[in-house]
């Protein structure tokens, strides 16, 4: 590891008492408060001065080797919000996690098949470090799991701490491994037994070392019985798609309801499979539980989807999305052949096709806030660095070691593309081609692999938000709108923000204890966005131009659109489909979300709430990183925000 001193003190004290352009009327500012800040020695949270700081100087403590010149001008990037890392290296980099938990502290997010009990347990342990994980529900990988043990009631049950075969350790280890042993003992692998939760902590109790609070044991003990429902409605029987999708799914809604992290998912499944592609029907009984992954299938071709497979499309449930497994293992960028034959699925929002317990690895630019190509190459190859450091690190999973040592695949993402002006995008493929030669280069200086692949385009969710741009390759959502978060009912932020002018919180519909609130956002004159009539084939175009263009990895796009549209779509999607990796959809109207994240407003509505703002002081304590994270984070999709 090369090892290079901190950034300079000096340096940073001329930022110490600034604040950058915080995007939408200061939702940037809240938004980072909220996510990513952390508490300091002295008690206080940290501004973003602070954050920056303890991530260039976690980034030189990992190993990324960026001479002082470098990592100033990084800082002076990301502090102007021209370039960022990924969330989870906002909220991580710089901590103890990164020696106690090497990189499964850094990155966003993971694959893996679920063939085995123990994938189970690392599903569950890497939602409850807060990354999103994607699994596959394919006839394939489900036929690997034993039959279910015939029983006619429970396998494993709770007792006092004195009676019990098991005690749960108060740790994420120790939840993921009872979830381990529970499957173990229906799938036949062990004998029942008997467990204590006597030593969870309660709910609300902080979580010191990765941050949060406790769920507490009830959350973990409902989710035993509900997985243990699944399981005995099988007893004798084997396991089907539909019965993985909501195992994994109840391990995700055990996560929820601690309400600190959201449980982000995919779902891969066969087109054929008419009860997974049911399993969204909400006006059907579908369980709550199935809200939390997307769910897409893997298709050879559009035309192996039948009609079952487009009725979501038309109203009936949740559209579901499309992955390319051929094209993903086949070629980088649109046509340049570049083998990734271990693919066998993506992360939760589709934007990295990923190998078996294989993490995505991110960072982003936002264009429209860069004014030149060579301060992009500047931004981009700091980021690169920090990229390649995370790879380079140890992970607690051996597969996982295995895997990204000889991968060390990499996802740098652009956002801003709906507004960034087209000189702004023909700089993508001319630095494309100098991240190729950088990291040829750097990784032999290193002695490391070359990455397999280097870039991508995510949805952005949240760190749009701080840097004020449209979201990935979204096009804008309304050139005016209202913006809502969420936040801790009882987080200080939410005092601050009716300080600021806005209207008062509401209370979230779905979510307990977590409050609603509202901005005021535009965007400038010219930005593309969907007011009005949706235009699927103008997003569809946008999308395959980054894939043909920029993206090695896969585009992330939620394409909105119009029932009456869809036989314009179909017709695209066979034209195009060798090119694409994934494609997922997203009805423009009638989705029936309420307190959906974004409302289209008049640009007199907007003045008004404009001008109802007013300064406050800063929020002082506010914004631990220990806020709820949206189950919208990314547009339309269920990413986490960290």
């Amino acid at each position: 590891m090369v090892a290079v001193a901190p950034i300079d003190p000096s340096f940073t004290r001329a930022y110490r008492h600034r604040q950058p352009d915080w995007g939408f009327n200061g939702l940037g500012y809240v938004v980072y408060k909220r996510t990513y800040a952390r508490r300091l020695p002295s008690g206080r949270a940290e501004e973003w001065v602070d954050t920056l700081t303890r991530v260039v100087d976690g980034a030189q403590a990992i190993g990324a080797g960026l001479e002082p010149a470098e990592a100033a001008s990084l800082f002076d990037h990301a502090f102007n919000l021209r370039a960022l890392p990924g969330g989870r290296l906002l909220w991580q980099l710089g901590t103890a996690n990164n020696t106690r938990l090497g990189g499964d502290s850094l990155v966003n997010c993971w694959w893996t098949l679920l063939r085995a009990p123990a994938d189970f347990g690392f599903l569950m342990n890497q939602l409850m470090l807060g990354g999103g994980v994607g699994f596959s529900v394919r006839a394939a990988d489900v036929a690997a799991l034993p039959p279910v043990r015939p029983a006619a009631g429970p396998l494993v049950t709770e007792v006092a701490l004195g009676e019990a075969d098991e005690v749960v350790a108060d740790t994420r280890e120790g939840w993921a491994q009872l979830v381990v042993r529970l499957l173990e003992t229906y799938l036949g692998q062990r004998p029942p037994f008997a467990f204590s939760a006597a030593l969870v902590r309660p709910a609300g109790a902080p979580i010191r070392t990765f941050g949060g609070t406790a769920a507490g044991p009830g959350v973990l003990l409902d989710g035993v019985r509900r997985l243990q429902e699944i399981l005995l409605a099988r007893a004798g029987r084997r396991l089907r798609p539909v019965d993985v999708l909501d195992l994994a799914n109840v391990l995700g809604h055990v996560v929820v309801a601690g309400n600190v992290r959201r449980s982000a998912q995919i779902a891969i499944g066969d087109p054929g499979d008419r009860e997974f592609l049911a399993a969204k029907r909400w006006a059907a009984g579908a369980p709550a539980w199935r809200a939390m992954s997307n769910n897409t299938v893997a298709a050879g071709h559009p035309d192996d989807l039948g009609d079952e497979f487009w009725e979501d499309y038309l109203g009936e449930g949740e559209p579901y999305g499309l992955l390319n497994l051929e094209a993903a293992r086949t070629w980088g960028r649109a046509g340049e052949a570049r083998p990734d034959p271990d693919v066998t699925g993506v992360n939760p929002c589709a934007e990295v096709p990923l190998a078996h317990h294989e993490p995505c690895n991110l960072a982003e630019l936002f264009l429209p806030r860069l004014a030149s190509l060579e301060q992009a190459w500047e931004a981009a190859a700091g980021l690169y660095k920090v990229q390649k450091a995370v790879a380079a690190l140890p992970y607690l999973d051996p597969v996982t070691r295995e895997v990204v040592g000889r991968h060390r695949r990499l996802g740098l993402s652009v956002s801003g593309t709906a507004q960034a002006t087209p000189e702004q995008l023909s700089w993508l493929p001319v630095l494309y081609e100098r991240l190729r030669a950088l990291d040829r280069a750097w990784s032999e200086k290193r002695d490391w692999p070359e990455s397999i692949r280097l870039t991508t385009v995510k949805p952005s969710g949240t760190l749009s938000l701080l840097a004020g741009v449209t979201p990935g390759c979204h096009p804008g959502f309304a050139r005016f709108h209202v913006r809502r978060l969420r936040l801790a009912a009882d987080d200080p932020l939410v005092g601050y923000c009716e300080r600021l002018g806005l209207p008062p919180a509401e209370a979230d519909l779905v979510v307990p204890r977590t409050a609603v609130v509202e901005f005021p956002a535009a965007l400038p004159a010219g930005t593309w966005t969907i007011d009005g009539r949706a235009e699927p084939i103008r997003q569809l175009e946008h999308q395959l131009w980054l894939q043909r263009h920029w993206a090695d990895n896969a585009v992330s796009a939620s394409t909105y659109f119009d029932p009456e549209q869809l036989p314009e779509v179909q017709a695209w999607l066979r034209r195009h489909w060798g090119e694409l990796k994934t494609v997922s959809f997203f009805r423009r109207a009638g989705h029936g979300f309420a307190q959906a994240p974004l409302e289209a407003i008049d640009e007199l509505e907007y003045a008004r709430r404009r001008a109802a703002l007013r300064p406050a002081e800063a929020p002082g304590e506010a914004g631990i990183g220990d806020g709820p994270l949206e189950v919208a984070g990314c547009e339309a999709g269920a990413c986490p925000a960290r």
